[in-house]
């Protein structure tokens, strides 16, 4: 799938290794039963969103339910829990930082709304997770205060950037830094980093 990704997007095999490296730590993560916390700005965070919705259900493949949850649900429900069992899929855990209005608001009336991703990562964040701030420039304030508290909170950062990689990519423990300069087109290259990203994810703890 990396390989694809590189056959696709030529300009990104200068960055492979760096792919690959923020792959293994989120699979180290998921494998160890752990969650990804996201946040970016602007479109970074509708790119957070995306993320999760490309985790938390099938994306290529559709994620049966294992028999011990589908026998769970029975037992739970006769009724309700057969269309769960058939309906529901597996899901690698992930929060998008970015969609809590009524959290966000009021942190940021209360105390400071620079912080309101790093509350959250403070409250959701545990060690051996995996916080993923996406900032185009690498230097948005608010994301670099979040991955500050998720490193203090035994967490490992990853960052997807561009242009120089800013404070982001020299604070995280891996960095993909796409080699473009303009907002856009660093967002361009970021969706098909991602998608690969979660197709290899999908690849690693769901058969087909």
């Amino acid at each position: 799938m990396l390989n694809e990704l590189i056959e696709r997007y030529p300009v990104l095999a200068g960055i492979k290794d760096d792919i690959r490296k923020v792959y293994e730590i989120m699979e180290q993560c998921y494998a160890a039963g752990g969650k990804l916390l996201i946040a970016g700005n602007g479109g970074s965070a509708a790119d957070s969103e995306h993320i999760v919705g490309e985790l938390m259900k099938g994306f290529v493949m559709r994620r049966p339910l294992s028999g011990e949850m589908r026998e769970a649900l029975a037992a739970a429900d006769p009724v309700r829990g057969a269309e769960l069992a058939e309906k529901l899929q597996g899901g690698l855990p992930a929060i998008a930082l970015t969609n809590h209005a009524a959290l966000s608001s009021a942190f940021a009336n209360d105390v400071d709304g620079m912080l309101s991703y790093a509350q959250q990562v403070c409250g959701y964040g545990k060690p051996g997770d995996v916080f993923l701030g996406i900032s185009t420039s690498g230097n948005a304030e608010n994301v670099m205060y979040a991955a500050v508290t998720a490193r203090a909170k035994g967490m490992k950062v990853v960052g997807l950037t561009g242009k120089s990689g800013g404070k982001l990519a020299e604070f995280a423990d891996a960095s993909i830094v796409v080699p473009e300069q303009e907002t856009y087109r660093i967002q361009e290259l970021h969706l098909p980093i991602y998608h690969t990203l979660c197709l290899m994810l999908e690849a690693r703890f769901y058969e087909r």
